[in-house]
């Protein structure tokens, strides 16, 4: 019994000088586990007499039950002291300044699409969309683009169906409007298309089409350059930017001009931008052909119109010196941040 106190005050000891949890438990399993010391000293009850044996026993479980009872309070209290210290590692002083968070900005292409929908609202023409998976028809036919027409290889189209693709371009929209609404208006329609272009520094599988029209009783290619001439000043900021149009073709419209810009790089000087010619071609243009308008239901004896397309990726790459179309769809926030 002499060691039973001797062992127990020293191990009581040991617990009060523990530091942490860690410590407690291997106070624990020297102790109490299956070789531990007072473990051992059950084991010696069979050497003693056997009237000594039960008081020894029962000395020898009270010296337990006060050891284990000395081990979970110290482990309390180890714990209590190890939770405080970490919240405090963690608290949040609301004194501090708050940290600062990084400001996103608009995608270059969308900047453009405002740009362009602010001028052209600013003129009178309204915004209409419409669905970006079309039918052939209204993709097509409507656009006196027939089955064989061979202006149809110039539009590599992804088909869903014989007769479902993805538009490749937002004229079906105008072609809907025509449809729907009685002249006049004016109208542009943005929005994506899509073609079957492999990716490279001018071309991309999915990418933007903005399309205007005017449909009125009063309306000449005279109007259809004015406005498209201040538009391009306006939008490369430039008053005295020169602008010329080119006789072209295409099916939906006669007669039917390319639109060219003074190079906004070298002002008209030559430069590796523009091919050293000083021009750069930025959209499509004409007046609407008379089928076109006759088989969406509008009288052509008495009503006009013009269209005209462009690429927002195109007019983004020029007024901001984008090089390579596919930085647009790359998400490097290191190109994005540039316009903040």
């Amino acid at each position: 019994m002499s060691d039973l106190e001797a062992l127990l005050d020293e191990a009581l000891a040991a617990v009060s000088r523990a530091s942490n949890v860690a410590d407690v438990e291997n106070l624990r399993i020297q102790q109490l586990g299956k070789k531990g010391a007072m473990t051992g000293l059950l084991k010696t009850l069979g050497q003693l007499p056997e009237a000594e044996r039960p008081a020894a026993g029962a000395e020898i479980n009270r010296a337990k039950k006060k050891l284990e009872g000395a081990l979970q309070n110290r482990k309390r209290a180890l714990e209590q002291i190890e939770a405080e210290a970490a919240a405090a590692a963690n608290a949040i002083d609301v004194t501090l300044p708050a940290r600062g968070v990084a400001q996103g900005s608009l995608h270059p292409v969308s900047i453009v699409l405002d740009r362009i929908e602010q001028f052209f609202h600013s003129v009178g023409f309204d915004s209409v969309r419409g669905p970006e998976i079309e039918d052939d028809y209204h993709n097509f036919e409507a656009l006196n683009l027939p089955e064989h027409h061979p202006a149809r290889a110039m539009h590599d189209t992804f088909y869903v169906t014989d007769s479902l693709l993805l538009r490749t371009h937002t004229s079906p929209v105008q072609v809907r409007t025509m449809e729907s609404r009685k002249p006049p208006f004016r109208i542009i329609c943005p929005g994506k298309t899509y073609r079957v272009d492999p990716p490279d520094p001018s071309h991309l599988p999915m990418f933007h089409q903005v399309e205007g029209l005017m449909i009125d009783e009063q309306c000449s290619f005279a109007d259809l350059k004015g406005i498209i001439t201040e538009f391009l000043q306006v939008f490369f900021e430039r008053e005295d930017l020169m602008v010329r149009f080119r006789p072209s073709y295409f099916p939906f419209t006669e007669p039917s001009a390319e639109v060219d810009v003074q190079c906004v790089h070298c002002l008209g000087a030559g430069c590796r931008v523009c091919s050293n010619t000083g021009w750069l071609e930025v959209m499509g243009s004409g007046m609407v052909h008379p089928r076109v308008l006759e088989m969406s239901g509008i009288d052509s004896e008495r009503f006009l119109g013009f269209a005209f397309g462009m690429g927002p990726e195109r007019l983004a790459m020029l007024r901001y010196g984008v090089s390579d179309m596919r930085h647009f769809v790359d998400s490097d926030v290191r190109f994005l941040e540039q316009f903040r």
